[in-house]
């Protein structure tokens, strides 16, 4: 699969390696194209497919699943996003998860994570098109093949979910595979699409822009300078408006306002790590090592190559130009994405694979077979590893909430709305029952998003306006049966006055399963 034939070989594509931006290559018959990805695809496939079979074997992996689950279910029934369903999110995966709710039911996330397992071998795709145009048939068969490999390096809640990172993967690929070839206004519309899944998408305009600008510093032989003034001109406009439109169309298919706010004007204390430094450090490092062990068949070979160069080894030239300045720029702005609010959760780290992949695969292009081979069979390894983790590993959390969940859904009726007071947003969805707030976590209201310590914790760190709206929901909307989760975690109800006094005075405690504390609203008169 991986044999180096023809002008595909390692030697003969050092001949035609680009210097930075990666020119095309000749031009193949359409049936050698066809013919290459009839068989390449099936193969991805069923790729794409293994690497995702854990993902499947339980009801959810993660809080960003029960939330989106959440809204999808509170958007279906009339409520409407940065209003009356609220999170520091884009639009795009809420309307995703409403609309497969829509076709398929509310009661499995299965169509997500079919959903998943397309994405991410579009993402493969784009990556193995990206590669073959650069270096060759062998190089796109190798990055396809390398990123699925590694594509669920990470805590299995991490790379199995169906959550914002695996759907910003294919808009960034796409950003990218457009952009290689000149396609600005399509380019700037698969990243708009990236950013409105998550916001940290948006990092994938850096290397677009460098190829922006280096197609219109190198003009066609024979070109007047004015031309070449207007190149990247007319590109930046269409990039622009690629990347403007959609996100307008969002803007107001929302509320402008509320989106604004709600995915970035209203996230200052979500991204400070004051107070929490040991912590968050703790976990940036824990998931930088485990994702150095999913990678441990892909970094080798770009140090070598980087080696050859600094060294002045034969053919180091060449390999700064075949690894591209805008792939380095690509890894550069994922890893700020990563950085950026300074929490490190290992889905966060997603981003860095598809740069990571296509760095590799250029850097295999210029050591002996034997590194490819080594390469692959390492990544395969590592790859065995992470399915087997994500098989086995127990999951405490997802059986304390649907403990949480049976337990509600036995003292309420359908109709009841209920408040849980906690990080799992998921025992409303499995327990089918109407959360009584826009909220669907304390980390709205008291900053503990992030899993942050005690010091920046409690009402006066909330989103500004949440608690007055919390308030009147209270009353206008009040709980059948408040459900106290914190288990003395920073965010406990005797930290909070509002909600202390909330309690005290028309709830009472009837039930403690699993260590949350219930409360049953005392009926008036």
């Amino acid at each position: 699969m991986f044999r180096f034939a023809g002008t595909a070989g390692p030697d003969n594509v050092l001949s035609v390696l680009p210097t930075l931006a990666a020119p095309l290559t000749p031009a193949r018959p359409a049936v050698t194209r066809t013919a290459y990805w009839i068989r390449l695809l099936p193969a991805l496939a069923a790729l794409a497919c293994v690497t995702r079979v854990p993902s499947f074997v339980r009801p959810l992996w993660n809080p960003d699943e029960g939330y989106l689950a959440v809204q999808a279910g509170l958007l279906a029934h009339g409520g409407r996003l940065y209003e009356t369903v609220v999170d520091r999110k884009p639009p795009l995966l809420p309307w995703l998860y409403e609309a497969a709710f829509a076709v398929c039911g509310s009661g499995s996330l299965t169509p997500l994570r079919v959903l998943a397992v397309a994405a991410q071998l579009l993402t493969a795709a784009l990556l193995a098109s990206v590669a073959r145009r650069r270096w060759g048939d062998t190089a796109g068969r190798t990055a396809g093949v390398l990123y699925l490999l590694v594509s669920v390096g990470l805590n299995p809640e991490d790379a199995q979910a169906a959550t914002f990172e695996v759907f910003i993967l294919p808009g960034t690929a796409a950003a990218l595979w457009c952009a290689d070839r000149g396609r600005w206004g399509a380019a700037g519309t698969a990243v708009a699409c990236a950013f409105l899944t998550k916001q940290t998408g948006g990092a994938v305009l850096l290397p677009v822009l460098w190829l922006l600008y280096r197609r219109g510093g190198a003009p066609a032989r024979g070109a007047r300078r004015a031309g070449a003034v207007r190149a990247p001109r007319a590109g930046g406009v269409r990039l622009a408006a690629g990347f403007a439109l959609p996100v307008l169309c969002a803007a107001l298919a929302t509320d402008p306002a509320g989106f604004l706010f709600w995915t970035v004007t209203g996230s200052a204390a979500y991204a400070s790590f004051a107070g929490s430094e040991l912590l968050v450090l703790g976990r940036g490092l824990a998931n930088t090592a485990i994702l150095a062990v999913a990678c441990a068949g892909l970094v080798p070979p770009v140090v070598r190559a980087l080696r050859a160069r600094t060294t002045g080894a034969a053919r180091a030239p060449e390999a700064g130009g075949a690894m591209g300045a805008d792939l380095w720029l690509w890894l550069a702005s994922s890893a700020g994405a990563v950085v950026l609010g300074f929490h490190f959760f290992g889905h966060y780290y997603l981003q860095l694979l598809p740069p990571v992949a296509l760095l590799a695969t250029a850097a295999l292009q210029l050591l002996p077979r034997a590194r490819l081979t080594s390469a692959v069979l390492t990544s395969g390894c590592c790859c065995a590893l992470f399915l087997t983790w994500g098989l086995l590993a127990p999951r405490p959390e997802l059986a304390h909430a649907q403990r949480l969940a049976t337990a509600l859904a036995q003292r309420t009726a359908p109709a009841d709305r209920v408040l849980v007071w906690g990080m799992h947003p998921e025992t409303y969805w499995l327990a089918d029952r109407t959360p009584a707030s826009r909220y669907l976590t304390a980390g709205l209201l008291t900053n503990y998003s992030g899993g942050r310590d005690g010091p920046r914790v409690g009402e006066k760190y909330a989103v500004a306006g949440a608690w007055p709206v919390f308030r009147a929901e209270m009353t206008t909307r009040a709980p059948a049966l408040v459900v106290d989760d914190s288990r003395g975690a920073p965010y406990r109800p005797d930290r909070l006055p509002s909600l202390r006094r909330l309690l005290a005075g028309r709830y009472e405690e009837v039930a403690r399963v699993d260590g949350a504390v219930f409360y049953r609203r005392i009926p008036v008169g």
